[in-house]
Parts: C-alpha cells; sequence; structure tokens
C-alpha cells in the first residue's frame, strides 16, 4: 500500500521561510517524479515544485521560481523537500505532495498518489 506522508507547513510573515517535506512509501518504482502542487480557497490546484527522486532535473511554476527550492534527501531517494523563501501572502494555500506524477506537467490527471495536504499561511 502506498503511503504519502506530508510534515511542515504552518503561519509566516511576508518574507519568511517555510519547510515542508514529503515521504513516500510502499512504491515499487525506483524512479519517479515526485512533488508539489496547491490549492488557495476558489482557485484550481497549480502545480508548485516537481522532480525526479534521482535528483537529475526540477520543475517550477512560473509564480515560485527563484524563491522556493525542490529537492530530494540523499539518504532516502523517496523524501523530499520543499524550502520556501521570501514568501509572499500569494503563497497562502493548502499544499499537496504529488507522487509518481508527471514531470513537465502540471496536469492533476497525471498525479497517481496524493498526499493528504497541508495548509501554509502567509501574512503580510
Amino acid at each position: 500500500q502506498v503511503e504519502v506522508a506530508e510534515s511542515g507547513g504552518g503561519s509566516v510573515q511576508a518574507g519568511g521561510s517555510l519547510r515542508l517535506s514529503c515521504e513516500i512509501t510502499g512504491l515499487a518504482k525506483r524512479t519517479i517524479c515526485m512533488g508539489w502542487f496547491r490549492q488557495a480557497p476558489g482557485k484550481e490546484r497549480e502545480g508548485v515544485a516537481a522532480l525526479f527522486n534521482s535528483g537529475a532535473e526540477t520543475f517550477y511554476g512560473n509564480s515560485v521560481e527563484g524563491r522556493f527550492t525542490i529537492y530530494v534527501d540523499n539518504a532516502n531517494k523517496n523524501k523530499a523537500f520543499l524550502q520556501m523563501n521570501n514568501m509572499e501572502p500569494e503563497d497562502t494555500a493548502m499544499y499537496y505532495c504529488a507522487a509518481d506524477m508527471k514531470c513537465g506537467s502540471w496536469y492533476t490527471a497525471y498525479v497517481r498518489y496524493w498526499g493528504q495536504g497541508t495548509q501554509v499561511t502567509v501574512s503580510s
């Protein structure tokens, strides 16, 4: 059984930083694409960041590139982190870890497994 466990999130003031983590267990594939999407109230779910768990390539949504960094735990290739710096109120959303997705595409139908979501709130 595949499980996607998220942690991190919380509240921060504009300009601050937060880090999310996501660990996938029970997946037979060795190389997968994993990442994060986010969804604000009344808006569609949008892609934030993704990478192959080999660490070979990273992908970012336009609104976060240069501020957010996704990387994999070298000791556990099925665990990834999303470092969020210089955060803005517009980053406020529920963040969902996505496992076994299609890197390079933010089409949510390509995501096979979802985490439970974690709330991120940025105040001005």
